[in-house]
């Protein structure tokens, strides 16, 4: 199992960097460097002026030395001019002898957004600690519903109960976010229907989290995905109980709930496990749609925010935590799948 362990650590690694340095040349392309330049400038500056205002930024170096310097694995960029130096790992006031020549993501330093006028790092960590309390919430809700669904619609295939709630598997996993919170905010927290249950804003749902401002956030995420998680559930579930083991179970006379909890489901919620772990990496780049609508300003309206503004700094270390959940997500759904059956684990 340690074995198994390091070797997807390594292949982890592994891909984290040729993904990032894919990343981190697609947003270093010389239109997005020049569109940054006449953002910070103006959109008249000429091309001379472009060029010495990249080069002023260390934004002309080669690819591979600026991905180590943005590493934290190169010494940062220096440059003079009139007397006065910049660069990478210059901070203001800090005396030039006590300046690190290595500052990089590995050190710490995710650099400066040119869109928040704040380091990376402490923007990143606020939003996505925002985006990880909704996450929180939405999964609570989610995953149980979604699991109970399916295991009551897989284990009488063919049933009344089991047309029913796939059906409404099916309608909530079809109907878009835009969509259904559309529906929710004009049901449940506007005037046309008089019912307005949810008078909060989610935007103060950032602060203090309640029942009436953090709802209907919750319930539009968790009422898409429980439909494919439910829907996955009762496909396992149902393949289980038309096992060999659960028909010789019944012809013991072994009570249907006891087949149920006891021989059926742990088999069934194989599948459904790494189902469910997929839904992280999608709650923190999925929900962008939601906390757009609802103005929660956490992790997807930040990507948002770092694409639509060319922000390279702060889209750069959005991506990386991006890439960085997936694999620590497909790594916990590997170990937990080894765990969850018998027969891999063995081998």
């Amino acid at each position: 199992m340690g074995l198994f362990i390091l070797r997807r650590l390594g292949v982890m690694l592994l891909t984290a960097l040729c993904l990032t340095f894919i990343v981190f040349w697609l947003t270093n392309l010389y239109p997005n460097l020049e569109k940054l330049a006449k953002t910070q400038g103006n959109f008249r500056m000429s091309d001379e002026a472009v060029a010495s205002y990249l080069d002023k930024n260390g934004y002309l170096q080669p690819m591979p030395v600026k991905f180590g310097q943005w590493l934290g694995v190169l010494p940062g960029w220096i440059h003079e001019e009139d007397g006065v130096t910049t660069g990478r790992c210059f901070s203001g006031g800090t005396p030039q002898e006590q300046r690190p020549a290595y500052c990089g993501v590995l050190q710490g330093d995710w650099g400066y957004s040119t869109v928040f006028k704040d380091e990376v790092g402490s923007i990143v960590s606020t939003r996505l600690g925002l985006t990880g309390k909704l996450m929180f919430a939405v999964m609570l809700l989610m995953v149980p519903m979604a699991l109970l669904v399916g295991v009551l619609a897989g284990m009488r295939e063919g049933s009344k109960l089991d047309r029913s709630l796939s059906t409404f598997s099916i309608a909530s996993t079809a109907t878009p976010e835009y969509v259904s919170g559309v529906i929710f905010i004009a049901v449940f927290a506007s005037s046309a229907f008089g019912l307005k249950w949810f008078k909060g804003s989610a935007t103060s749902a950032m602060e203090n989290a309640t029942f009436e401002n953090f709802t209907l956030p919750v319930l539009t995420i968790s009422l898409y995905g429980m439909g494919y998680i439910a829907r996955m559930t009762r496909a396992s579930m149902t393949e289980v109980m038309t096992a060999q083991y659960i028909r010789t179970a019944r012809l013991k006379g072994v009570k249907f709930s006891d087949i149920v909890l006891k021989h059926a489901l742990r088999n069934a919620l194989i599948a459904p496990f790494t189902v469910i772990m997929l839904q992280f990496p999608w709650l923190l780049n999925g929900v962008v749609i939601v906390e757009t609508l609802f103005n929660y300003k956490g992790f997807g309206w930040l990507l948002v925010q770092a694409a639509s503004n060319n922000d390279i700094e702060l889209l750069l270390a959005v991506s990386v935590v991006s890439v960085f959940v997936v694999l620590v997500t497909q790594l916990i759904s590997d170990i937990g799948y080894v765990y969850l059956n018998p027969r891999i684990r063995i081998a």
